[in-house]
């Protein structure tokens, strides 16, 4: 075919001397499939009309999510149709899905593939193999290198409508309302006239001083050239706009952030209702949305929906609010789409000029054989199934990259470990043996956190409390690949749906609840492993009894009787109290423990226990170490085992917990008091005055204030039915003096938080775990034999209690194994299979949990 061209203004107009050809060549707009806001196209109507009126071919795939209506592109000469397989050139905004993809076309969209972007190389890779010719707008420059097709000025008209209108959000998070309350976002107006008559309006109020005085002078900087390190300090909003490049400074680090964050000094006129800013610079809007780059703090983009986070450089954590500390950060990598019908006229303006010599190649034809103009050719990422020699560092680089992540998950992986309590010990000393685990520590403990980190060179610490802040647990857990949760068993579920939602591992010691079974299928379509109960009770309990089952079952025995009993107590030297019991382990999860429902089967008969206290009735004096002098009470649901253990067969199944006798009558009072009470109790909220205990055991026993002790003591008594001994125990805790009532969400909390501080361990004061399995086997030969497994383990004086190492180590281990791959099934997983228990039976051995068995056979 021969071709003729001329030049005007730079660019290259066609003149072909066939004009049969025009009649051949089609142009497809494709639709914009990959994003809910994306309501662009790259040519508008009037675009459309002129290629037809050249004798073009346009097919426009049909979308109700464009902006511009069907009947527009239809008005100018486009045929609105699905199949868009003719076209030898596809034109669109954004890239499209890997498989609508069609071999050998030409394609023209953004790809964002230029530096190696790691999510976009699975379509870059696509475009190879299918041989598509791949334009790309974002290298269309001209020979200055400034790009001669692109959205850039709506980008930055939307982006600073968008960041006034955040900072409206800021100012009244901060305590001031502005006359930037009544911006929108960019997308709420028709047009951008309407945006900037807003815009206006808000100029005019301030002009009228309407602008709280105590914020002072707001000042705004764009960045072009230069370093803005000099004025940062003096800025109140920064907008960025500049295009970085590796190897070359960043406009704002971390360390200058975490500058410019220092609270400022204290002006005389500031007062609570009238508060001055906390610190001069508040907003960032980024609009060249450049991840890792000129801003280097700015690591994810924000979303049309969720366009704002806050960046706190002291904790380097990035969470999705407009309060709290940090800088407000705005980065909305397709801020055109704000403004989509201005934005695809603005956009088609540019583009067109370049789409005829696009259109009249064939992607099947050799690239050499084109006579593109320079800035078109310079455009072509990939032809013919290889990238062009313009681009081939883009290979170099996902390489270079691909290296650099095989060797940092080859040496370094990331867990997140929350909680800091009585547990996280051995977890952290067994975790940190391997150099190549690197550990970050959430906790509301700052104290705890502290030790921690003196203590242990690979950890990082974050005090934050993550059931009040999940925009924070959030950004955590995706930072990490697997997290460990010692919380209160209440808050699994929020840690689970945060793992799902980033597709990062979850292992906790608590029970697998309904609210989290609820989540197995959720689990299993992220690919994740979520594991419950590796810690003692449960955990160690299974991980006993499936050997020990196992085994008989290996041997043709069925199980005919299963009975579990652990307790974790203070050493008999040191139980010298009224309830006979020291906390090592969450004393709100103790308390409620003794409320809970249980239901278990004994000689074939179901036991139903129902929930509110009536467990305390259920006690059983335990006889299998006489001198310890312990009693019993059954624990949950224990008949709902009989199926993960394969033991149906079982006429007996209970499983139950242990402790000095007198534990249960003691704790019989506090229920008969309502102390046990886990609903909501605003008077003890933090934001109230103050109670004293004496105060609130007055309203439990319904006594009027003020009373007198003797008056208190014999309403509390009475309540007891005239119990001496747990009248006793309510004094010896002092819960009728003045002493304060902890801050809590309900009654058991603040008694929670009460016995932690009166009951703890004292210095060289040990804690003790006891654990017995009875199993009752029948073999083949009809006899019967009982199978004894016994497990106490004691505290170390000046080391891990007792609970911290039979829970702590098996968590650990377990989080190992899944980091290693030597756990890799998929979805909900508890301890009850070989390759699971075997090796953890045997790694826990060598921390010093040593279990005995013995067995008695019966004719």
């Amino acid at each position: 075919m021969l071709r003729a061209f001329s030049h005007t203004n730079g660019r290259c107009a066609f003149h072909h001397a066939k004009c049969w050809h025009h009649r051949k060549s089609v142009l497809a707009i494709r639709r914009e499939d990959v994003n809910a806001w994306e309501r662009r196209a790259p040519l508008a109507p009037k675009h459309v009309k002129e290629l037809t009126q050249m004798g073009y071919k346009v097919l426009v795939q049909p979308s109700n999510r464009r902006a511009i209506h069907e009947k527009d592109y239809i008005k100018a000469g486009g045929i609105i149709q699905e199949d868009i397989s003719e076209a030898s050139l596809i034109v669109g905004v954004k890239r499209p899905p890997e498989d609508k993809l069609i071999p050998k076309k030409n394609y023209a969209f953004f790809s964002h593939t230029i530096k190696a972007q790691e999510a976009n190389m699975p379509l870059l890779d696509e475009i190879l193999r299918q041989e598509i010719r791949l334009f790309d707008y974002e290298k269309m420059v001209d020979h200055k290198g400034m790009r001669v097709v692109a959205f850039g000025k709506w980008a930055g008209v939307a982006g600073m409508i968008n960041i006034l209108h955040g900072l409206g959000l800021r100012f009244l998070a901060l305590g001031h309302h502005t006359p930037f309350m009544h911006i929108g976002m960019a997308h709420n107006y028709r047009n951008s006239s309407q945006a900037v008559q807003a815009v206006r309006d808000a100029g005019y109020e301030i002009s009228l001083g309407l602008m709280p005085k105590s914020v002072g002078p707001l000042t705004f900087v764009f960045t072009g050239t230069g370093n803005v390190s000099k004025i940062a300090p003096y800025t109140t909003c920064l907008i960025n706009g500049i295009y970085w490049e590796q190897h070359t400074p960043r406009l704002l680090s971390r360390q200058d952030a975490q500058k410019l964050l220092v609270p400022v000094r204290s002006a005389a006129g500031a007062t609570e209702g009238c508060p001055e800013l906390p610190h001069k610079l508040l907003a960032i809007c980024d609009i060249s949305a450049d991840t890792g780059g000129s801003i280097e703090f700015m690591t994810e983009c924000t979303t049309i929906d969720s366009p704002f986070c806050m960046y706190d450089a002291d904790q380097h954590i990035i969470h999705d609010s407009v309060e709290g500390s940090g800088i407000l950060m705005c980065s909305i990598d397709n801020l055109p789409a704000q403004l989509p019908i201005e934005a695809t006229e603005y956009f088609g303006d540019m583009l067109f000029p370049y789409i005829e010599e696009m259109l009249l190649s064939e992607g099947s034809e050799p690239l050499e054989s084109q006579n593109y103009s320079s800035i078109v050719r310079d455009a072509v990422i990939a032809s013919n199934g290889s990238l062009t020699a313009k681009y081939e560092y883009i290979q170099k680089l996902r390489e270079s990259r691909e290296y650099a992540q095989s060797l940092k998950m080859g040496n370094k992986k990331r867990v997140l470990l929350l909680g800091s309590g009585y547990v996280s010990g051995p977890v952290l000393e067994y975790l940190t043996r391997d150099s190549n685990v690197d550990i970050t520590v959430a906790s509301v403990m700052k104290e705890q956190l502290e030790q921690l980190m003196k203590k242990y060179s690979n950890v990082t610490s974050v005090h934050i409390d993550v059931i009040k802040h999940e925009e924070k647990l959030s950004s955590l857990v995706k930072k990490h690949d697997l997290v460990i949760s010692l919380l209160p068993y209440s808050a699994h579920p929020l840690v689970a749906k945060k793992c799902i939602d980033n597709k990062v591992n979850l292992v906790t010691a608590s029970y697998l609840t309904p609210a989290m079974k609820e989540l197995q299928e959720s689990v299993e379509a992220a690919g994740i492993t979520v594991i419950s109960e590796m810690g003692l009770d449960p955990g160690l309990d299974h991980m006993l009894a499936m050997e020990c089952i196992d085994k008989a079952k290996e041997v043709g025995a069925t199980v005919v009787s299963y009975t579990s009993f652990c307790g974790g107590l203070p050493a008999p030297e040191h139980s010298d109290n009224p309830l006979r019991y020291k906390f090592s382990w969450s004393p709100q999860g103790v308390l409620l423990n003794t409320v809970q429902s249980a239901t278990y089967l004994k000689n074939g008969e179901i036991i139903n226990i129902p929930a509110g206290g009536a467990l305390l009735d259920s006690v059983t004096p335990m006889d299998f170490f006489p001198g310890l002098n312990l009693e019993g009470f059954p624990n949950r649901d224990s008949t709902k085992y009989a199926e993960p253990y394969g033991i149906q067969t079982a006429h007996t199944l209970l499983r139950g917990t242990l402790r000095y006798k007198g534990y249960s009558k003691t704790m019989g009072g506090f229920v008969k008091l309502g102390l046990i009470n886990p609903d909501p109790y605003p008077l003890l909220s933090s934001t109230m005055p103050p109670l004293t205990w004496k105060e609130l055991m007055c309203k439990l026993v319904g006594i009027k204030l003020p009373a007198e002790y003797h008056v208190l003591k014999e309403a509390v008594f009475s309540k007891l039915e005239k119990d001496k001994s747990q009248l006793e125990a309510v004094e010896w805790l002092g819960l009728l003096g003045d002493e304060p009532v902890p801050a809590a969400d309900s009654i058991v909390g603040a008694l929670a938080k009460h016995m932690e501080m009166k009951l703890p361990f004292g210095t060289g004061e040990r804690d003790m775990i006891v654990m017995r399995n009875e199993i009752g086997l029948r073999h083949p030969s009809g006899h019967l034999e009982d199978k004894f497994i016994d497990l106490v383990v004691y505290g170390d004086n000046k080391g891990y209690s007792a609970m911290a190492k039979t829970v702590g180590y098996p968590t650990a281990i377990a989080a190992k194994m899944v980091l290693d791959g030597e756990i890799d099934a998929k979805g909900m997983v508890i301890p009850l299979t070989k390759n699971v228990y075997g090796p953890i039976l045997e790694r826990v051995r060598a921390e010093g949990i040593v279990y005995s068995t013995r067995s008695v056979i019966k004719q």
